[in-house]
């Protein structure tokens, strides 16, 4: 029995002490109130660290897992399958949004006083689809801003170096060192991980813990139950279709990714305890290094969740049904567009929800209702994003590598 203990204390020592430190600094910020704020910069310490290391991160991992490829026929099947993936757990979020909001209307009995906004700024579909892939000029890509660019740029330069030869293995080593040295950065920011996000918390939950009070619960009462349910019912089917029971059992190493995704808000801050995670789980190098900074910045069933959620809320506040074939079709596309803007920053998401207001033909009024909605509803969309991209690329793996992937102990092999 003692053994037993140990076992589970030692497999998740660092989620209890990330979660226990959260509690804590929640503790703190509901008994000190707004002076909690004080804590704030030892939160950014941690938060701004994550940041900084993650942009060299996802250019040395995405682009030396293909340059060291030695069968470009893999990388195909990789993407196909992500893509796939991405999309079917996309659709699979979409049902479970659309039978809750028909069953529970989130803007049933809710009154809100609409405050005007500014005039929002018409969407110019072009435009927002080349500054979404593309950078003016090569500085651009080295910030977490830009980091659609930043993953096509570095799929491209891994392709090219692959294409070159004998002469790529030179760079493809380099930068298989390079990922290695960014890791072990990550490592030494995890110890301060626990001091860092219970201060954020502290300061987080001090300046807005009575917005969760507000004219908003209702909506936060379905969404949060729906994230766990999310969680507790479609992760385990996805990883049982991956590996089986052991596939289920290995669920365990998404705890931490989900609680630093709570915590940050952000799936690319995420993205360094993920890839530590799906080595645990037995995920291969370059399907990990691939997935997860893709993933980061496209695979979002946590956003589709909330989206629709916003997009069924106004329809309830200006007394227009939310029914439809071509309605529901037009809310999981704006929620997956407005996704990949959604994951990049933490709190983000103020143009995907310019995106539903200006798309619908919401007045203007509309636009502010939804943003607070997205902030308060942000930290549990950011854990289905994050832990949801561990479990794509479970998914991707057994494709790729058949069912019996986790006998193999594939997490330590490169390619």
């Amino acid at each position: 029995m003692a053994n037993k203990k140990q076992s589970i204390w030692e497999a998740y020592k660092f989620s209890i002490i990330l979660l226990g430190a959260i509690i804590i600094g929640s503790i703190i910020g509901i008994q000190m109130g707004e002076k909690a704020k004080m804590f704030k910069p030892l939160g950014d310490l941690f938060i701004n660290g994550m940041f900084m290391v993650v942009v060299p991160l996802v250019f040395v991992t995405i682009s030396g897992s293909i340059a060291g490829m030695n069968d470009m026929n893999r990388l195909g099947k990789i993407l196909k399958t992500m893509l796939l993936t991405f999309v079917g757990t996309g659709f699979v979020a979409a049902i479970y949004i659309f039978v809750t909001v028909k069953v529970f209307p989130p803007a049933e009995g809710v009154k809100l006083t609409m405050t005007a906004a500014e005039a929002l700024k018409p969407f110019q579909t072009g435009d927002q689809i080349v500054a979404a892939l593309t950078v003016t000029d090569f500085p651009e890509l080295i910030s977490r801003k830009n980091m659609l660019p930043l993953i096509i740029f570095s799929i491209v330069f891994g392709i090219c170096t692959n294409m070159i030869g004998e002469k790529g293995r030179v760079i493809a080593t380099g930068l298989e060192a390079l990922s290695e040295v960014f890791l072990k950065i990550v490592g030494l920011l995890m110890y301060y991980a626990p001091i860092g996000l219970g201060a954020y918390f502290a300061a987080l939950i001090g300046e807005h813990g009575k917005e969760l009070l507000g004219s908003y619960a209702r909506a936060m009462a379905i969404y949060y139950p729906l994230c766990i349910t999310y969680m507790f019912t479609a992760f385990p089917l996805y990883a049982w279709i991956s590996g089986g029971m052991e596939g289920v059992r290995r669920l365990k190493h998404v705890v931490s990714p989900a609680i630093t995704a709570v915590a940050t808000q952000s799936s690319i801050a995420t993205l360094p305890v993920n890839l530590e995670a799906c080595q645990k789980i037995g995920v291969p190098k370059d399907i990990r290094e691939i997935i997860l900074p893709i993933g980061a910045t496209a695979h979002m069933d946590g956003t589709v969740l909330s989206s629709i959620l916003k997009i069924s809320f106004l329809f309830g506040i200006f007394q227009v049904p939310f029914e439809g074939v071509g309605t529901y079709v037009s809310a999981l596309l704006l929620s997956i567009a407005g996704g990949v803007v959604m994951s990049e920053v933490p709190g983000g998401g103020l143009i995907g929800e310019m995106f539903i207001v200006t798309m619908y033909g919401f007045p203007a009024e509309a636009f502010p209702i939804i943003a607070t909605i997205g902030y308060l509803v942000d930290p549990f969309a950011t854990m289905i994003n994050a832990s949801g991209d561990t479990i794509a690329s479970m998914l991707v793996t057994r494709v790729v590598e058949g069912k019996d992937w986790l006998n193999r102990n594939l997490g330590e092999r490169l390619n």
